[in-house]
């Protein structure tokens, strides 16, 4: 019997139905070993030796696989083709041959890029060795990792507040949406006026815009009021005198070309563009299509391996695409050559391919019964974007017409159509802070040659103003991080998730906003560690990283020149920075109370303006308070404070907006903006006294608590139903919905255990626990 390693039961349920009997296929929930976490777990004095232990929860699962091995002749390690998936194996195998389990048994690494028939079966019919390359790469990694988080996080604890913590790769991303907030707070607004037209011939209307006043070009800020933009209007019309001249007709086809196929982090940026899917959902869906679902005849790979820098595609799938396209599209959309994409990642490896379906012949509105709906969306759009891939270009036809209104008066009206669809006609690319398609894309404008007269039907005068910078969404920070080196696409979920968790940004309408910790702990290390959130420093480790998973490099050397001037730079800062250099920022202003100098400093509740004399002066205020002074606050209509009678307000917190007291601080009554839905199940806690009501806790997560908060604290996460425990007798029991378990009963009191399955209401998603 051989015996077959691989990640998740998923995984090895799909790879199981394509061995024969003679496989065992296990899975070994992840990683099974990793860092004792606590310090010295890297000794950088003997050679960075690293201190590995079990990973508790996955013994059990480290045991069935020794049990398995008895009986086994050969040992398959057939983790993920990654350096994560590299290193899960060699741990895997260090694990079993410490504990003397292997044996004198064969033991091989293979690797799926996709879990179908012929890649599973191709794979164990050509194993390989160990990547030691590959694993020394992810230890270094590792190390990399541990060191900065072990020395950087106590200095952070000393220096600013407990708790908190910095990364490698999260420090130059907290850096990148500090200093996006940093521009959007410095710009200065800008006026600008624009001189536009609408014209009219045979009946079809268009519209142009002012290029050229007076013999002279004109530019954005041209005209900045509306003075000047009213002048320049009536000398327009009193010039055209309601027509205007065609002095010129410029008519060009272009190609416009498809998107290669998805690598990981293209893929996480469309999937944020076209379905508002986050990185970390994105990669969770597309894991699941890759080790297998059930479409009809067992579990198959629907997507190759989706962590992935290259764009290169198989020619066997080449060869079904391009004849997929032929039959359901016709050759005219058939390029004459397969499509082959340059990879921009030095460090890909060939060999890998981007990202697609492992069928193309699986089309997404046949197999979509067979998905849960994040799956078929995703899996849609994988695969209209390889089909597109392999499409012939588009063509559009361009026009653009200069307009007179007088001497040396221009306005130019721009329009295209296209010709010929090809790819566009299955997929088109998204955008970041603009527009799907060209602005222009389908504006038709009337057939005209040079010297026609068309009506002038208006002019106007349109006031703009520049807008600052957009803050980054999941889609533009994965871009950027991607331009910039920092960390790699398969760690860009992970560096996002963990600057959430640490509370360092918040995502506000789709948008990362950094909060008082996180720019404070941000400016802490630019300016005493600003080589190690230096873009090009962490790019260039990156690459020295990848060098030594191509054996290019040695990864104990790596760790050396990394690591003394950084723990010189550690004990500096321990020895040489106070603790007020950090949290406080002082500012061009002297106390109103005592005369001192006042401030920005980080208290429990965010940043605040305070005197640097306290504790023998107290005076403080809000960090906004002159620009909250400048906005009306949004009164309540109909409504008064329950508790004194004043006035209602919108005001802004930490976590959001929501309802206040207008006479706070005196009165501190404070409520939810929206209304939360009532269950009407009385809670169990207190006697009924409240009920239970449906809310969002601050990362949009779904709960249940007592109306009666904060007298009474009781909560849950899963909806509450009016009946008592069988078991127990708790007043109440939970539905509780996952896709293992399906629908049940469950008493919320954990120690009671009760469980009764059910069947799932139409209405009640099913959501993994």
């Amino acid at each position: 019997m051989n015996l077959v390693i691989v990640e998740s039961p998923a995984k090895a349920k799909t790879i199981k139905k394509y061995l024969g009997a003679d496989f065992e296929v296990i899975a070994s929930y992840g990683h099974v070993r990793d860092l004792v976490p606590k310090e010295g777990a890297v000794d950088p004095d003997h050679g960075f030796a690293m201190k590995y232990q079990i990973i508790d929860r996955n013994e059990k699962h480290v045991q069935a696989i020794a049990k398995k091995l008895k009986e086994a002749d050969t040992l398959y390690l057939a983790t993920d083709p990654d350096r994560e998936g590299e290193a899960i194996s060699w741990h895997l195998y260090e694990l079993l041959k410490s504990r003397k389990q292997l044996g004198k048994r064969p033991v091989y690494r293979v690797v799926f890029n996709e879990i179908t028939k012929r890649a599973v079966q191709d794979a164990i019919a050509n194993p390989r060795e160990l990547s030691y390359d590959l694993v020394n790469a992810q230890q270094a990694r590792r190390a990399l990792d541990y060191l900065v988080g072990f020395n950087l996080s106590p200095l952070l604890w000393k220096k600013i507040r407990r708790g908190l913590s910095a990364g490698r790769v999260q420090s130059p991303a907290l850096r990148l949406i500090c200093e996006r907030e940093n521009e959007v707070e410095a710009f200065v607004r800008q006026e600008y006026w624009t001189i536009e037209a609408d014209a009219s011939k045979d009946a079809k209307s268009f519209g142009a815009k002012l290029t050229t006043f007076g013999g002279e070009k004109v530019e954005q800020f041209s005209i900045t009021d509306e003075g000047r933009a009213a002048e320049v209007k009536a000398t327009l019309e009193q010039a055209a005198d309601g027509t205007l001249k065609v002095e010129k007709v410029e008519r060009k086809q272009r190609k416009r070309f498809p998107a290669p196929p998805f690598i990981t982090s293209t893929l996480q940026q469309e999937a944020a563009r076209k379905l508002g899917f986050t990185a970390q959902r994105t990669m969770r869906v597309a894991q699941q299509l890759y080790e297998g679902v059930d479409v009809g005849g067992g579990a198959v790979g629907l997507i190759t391996y989706m962590r992935t820098d290259s764009v290169n595609l198989a020619e066997e799938a080449l060869t079904e695409i391009r004849s997929h396209i032929a039959e359901r599209y016709g050759a005219g959309d058939l390029p004459d050559q397969a499509r082959h994409y340059k990879t921009k990642s030095k460090n890909a490896q060939e060999a890998h391919e981007a990202i697609r379906p492992t069928s193309i012949l699986r089309e997404p509105s046949v197999i979509k019964a067979h998905l849960t709906v994040e799956q078929a969306k995703l899996y849609e759009l994988i695969w209209k974007r390889t089909l597109a891939c392999q499409m012939n270009h588009a063509l559009i036809n361009q026009v653009a017409i200069d307009l007179s209104a007088g001497e040396g008066n221009l306005l130019r009206a721009t329009g295209s159509v296209v010709a010929e669809p090809g790819f566009m006609r299955v997929y088109l690319e998204g955008r970041d802070d603009a527009k799907s398609a060209d602005d222009d894309e389908e504006r038709m404008l009337p057939d005209l040659k040079e010297g026609d007269l068309v009506d002038l039907l208006q002019i106007r005068a349109e006031q703009h103003f520049t807008e600052p910078p957009p803050r980054y969404s999941e889609a533009s920070l994965v871009k950027a991080l991607e331009e910039f080196g920092i960390g790699r696409p398969s760690t860009y979920a992970s560096i996002i998730s963990t600057l959430q968790d640490r509370e360092y940004v918040v995502l506000d309408k789709k948008r990362f906003s950094p909060t008082d910790v996180g720019r404070v702990v941000n400016k802490f290390l630019t300016e005493y560690f600003t080589s190690y959130v230096d873009y090009d420093f962490t790019a260039r480790l990156e690459d020295d990283l990848d060098a030594v998973s191509r054996g290019e490099g040695e990864w104990i050397p790596l760790l050396e020149r990394f690591w003394r001037p950084f723990k010189d730079q550690v004990d500096h800062t321990q020895e040489h920075v106070k603790r007020s250099d950090v949290t406080q920022e002082r500012i061009d202003e002297t106390c109103p109370k005592c005369g001192g100098q006042l401030s920005i400093r980080l208290g429990r509740n965010g940043r605040f303006i305070g005197c640097t004399n306290y504790p023998d002066c107290d005076y403080t205020r809000d960090l906004n308070a002159d620009k909250a002074e400048q906005e009306a606050p949004e009164i309540i209509e109909g409504r008064s404070c329950p508790l004194c009678g004043s006035v209602l307000e919108v005001k802004r917190g930490r976590y959001g907006k929501f309802i206040g007291c207008s006479a706070y601080p005196d009165c501190k009554h404070i409520e939810p903006l929206e209304k939360p839905e009532d269950t009407g199940v009385a809670c169990p806690k207190c006697g009924g006294k409240g009920t239970l009501q449906k809310k969002k806790s601050r990362r949009g997560k779904i709960f249940y608590s007592c109306s009666t908060y904060p007298t009474c604290d009781y909560a849950v996460w899963d909806a509450p139903i009016a009946e008592p425990c069988p078991k127990c007798s708790w007043p109440i029991l939970t539905l509780k919905v996952t896709k293992t378990k399906g629908a049940a009963k469950v008493c919320p009191q954990k120690e009671c255990g009760y469980r009764e399955a059910i069947e799932p209401s139409e209405e009640q998603p099913l959501e993994s626990e």
